[in-house]
């Protein structure tokens, strides 16, 4: 069996009194895409930060196909790295800036000739080489990013927040070009963001974090499908959360289903329910929806042209088991 890519085993890192990654334990196959997850303040960017070697930890162990790497300075991780910022420098050309690892590990002159021009193929920036920095979009600045970091034929790649700083379209498109590039070259990657699209459409498996823990680690369908804590059901997507004598009902928007007094299909769960706002959002509506004892849940209709609701409307609101998810007691008071 081939030897993973990362071992985080009970690593752990305190600023002061404050513990901002607690013990957590994280593994990373070989071609593997992770998403660290999770609200500002979580312990994803300092838990990408020990792993770089720009942090040390306080506690635990970091392995790198292997090799213990925590006594290593960053330089000797064998790591490529993007940051939110790309830290490209300004004074120097497209070629220079992804040139610049090369040269600090004495490659020579042809070959890193050779390396960059593969590089800003891949990243589809030929013809680019002698621009600067300023002279580019946001996107191919980002694109200059990941050539840098991928010149140097890396272990793994770490990716912290690279597209957060990209208007709206230009990040959906990244996200695919990103997530293509890095399946072609089968490069274990570590990608930290507090999107939820940007995790749930990148990655084979989301780690989401929580004060400093890693409250659930799984496939995005898992993580999104079958929720372990009240938090991460609230934190990834949106989700109806429903007090049941089990614990709590997570039911999604989408999964939720509206019809008039009688009409719910058998073996159905339902609630009485009134219309209070139909949000119009194109190709899609969203329904705010006031059960009986006052609690507020969402669901969401394709605008197929069919039946229409509005405000103050009686309706019924339905589900069938299999479309929702119990969160145990004592998993629902995390």
């Amino acid at each position: 069996m081939a030897e993973p890519a990362l071992q985080l085993q009970a690593l752990s890192k305190r600023f002061g009194a404050l513990t901002a990654v607690d013990a957590i334990d994280l593994t990373v196959a070989q071609g593997e895409f992770v998403t660290l997850l999770g609200p500002s303040g979580c312990g994803k960017t300092t838990t990408l930060n020990m792993i770089a070697g720009f942090l040390a930890p306080d506690a635990g162990s970091i392995r790198l196909r292997g090799k213990a790497v925590e006594a290593l300075p960053p330089f000797r991780r064998d790591l490529g790295l993007v940051f939110q910022d790309y830290a490209l420098f300004p004074h120097m050309t497209v070629a220079e800036n992804v040139a610049f690892g090369l040269r600090m590990r004495h490659v020579t002159r042809p070959e890193i000739t050779q390396r960059v021009a593969e590089a800003l193929d891949l990243v589809q920036l030929s013809g680019l080489g002698d621009r600067r920095p300023l002279q580019l979009s946001g996107g191919q600045r980002q694109r200059v990013a990941l050539a840098r970091a991928l010149v140097i034929r890396p272990a793994m790649l770490l990716l912290d927040e690279p597209l957060s700083n990209l208007d709206l379209k230009l990040r959906e498109e990244m996200r695919v070009e990103i997530s293509a590039l890095q399946r072609r070259l089968g490069i274990a990657t570590v990608f930290v963001t507090h999107d939820q699209g940007e995790a749930l459409t990148m990655s084979d498996r989301i780690a989401v974090m929580r004060q400093g823990r890693i409250e659930q680690i799984g496939a995005p369908n898992d993580i999104y499908e079958r929720p372990a804590t009240r938090f991460v059901a609230g934190f990834i997507g949106t989700a109806n959360l429903i007090d049941d004598a089990d614990g709590v009902i997570v039911i999604r928007p989408e999964r939720l289903k509206l019809s008039a007094s009688g009409e719910q299909p058998l073996g159905t769960r339902s609630w009485p329910v009134h219309v209070e706002r139909v949000i119009y959002l194109g190709p899609r509506l969203e329904l705010r929806l006031r059960m009986a004892d006052g609690t507020l849940v969402l669901a969401e209709a394709v605008n197929d042209g069919g039946t229409a609701w509005s405000a103050g409307d009686a309706a019924v609101a339905w589900f069938r088991p299999d479309d929702a998810w119990v969160i145990p007691g004592d998993e629902a008071d995390r």
